[in-house]
């Protein structure tokens, strides 16, 4: 179940990292059961915090259209799963860099999970305070980072060292993926695709 996986990367990780190498789900069931779940979220979380309550800067207070906001939430969404499904194939690419010897489902499995802590913090997007978004935002990324090095290893079955070397690897592949994400937006912004005040 979605709950068991999601309690336990949170609150034991290395038992559950062995518990989801042993399940072995294909990519299709875990993009079924847990990333197309999780990934909503932040996009629907966002969605209404910002046509509801609005973006407080200071004293002043924006709220969205619900037809840009809308349009912001399915873009939002979408590549969140693109994004999940592309570091999955990273790591698979470059599991033989690193003599693991790891399928395809595993390599998804393990970037469906690490990135659970950031789906979760976008709970936070319900009370659009930026500083509040950034410092929730900060810690899921840490942990996100934390579960990365502490699965590698156990999904895709290298030494520790090997692992740290891997899990370095992914998280610049990772951040690099980020910054493509946000010159995307900043471009599509650009061109009149932007948020739009109620």
């Amino acid at each position: 179940m979605i709950l068991n996986h999601v309690t336990g990367i949170l609150f034991h990780p290395a038992q559950e990292w062995k518990s989801i190498r042993e399940e072995n789900a294909s990519t299709m069931e875990v993009f079924r059961r847990h990333v197309l779940i999780m990934a909503a979220i932040p996009p629907l979380c966002a969605f209404f915090g910002a046509t509801q309550f609005g973006w407080q800067l200071g004293e002043t207070t924006f709220k969205l259209t619900k037809a840009s906001a809308g349009q912001m939430a399915i873009g939002f969404y979408l590549a969140s799963l693109l994004g999940v499904y592309f570091m999955g194939r990273c790591i698979q690419w470059m599991a033989d860099t690193y003599g693991a010897g790891s399928s395809d489902d595993k390599a998804e499995n393990l970037a469906a999970y690490i990135i659970t802590p950031m789906f979760l913090a976008g709970l936070v997007c319900l009370i659009p305070v930026p500083w509040l978004i950034m410092m929730v935002g900060l810690l899921g990324v840490a942990y996100t980072v934390y579960l990365l090095y502490t699965g590698v290893p156990i999904m895709m079955g290298v030494s520790a060292e090997k692992g740290f070397l891997f899990s370095s690897a992914v998280l610049t592949v990772g951040m690099v993926t980020m910054v493509g994400v946000l010159a995307t937006t900043v471009i599509l912004w650009g061109i009149g695709l932007g948020p739009q005040h109620a």
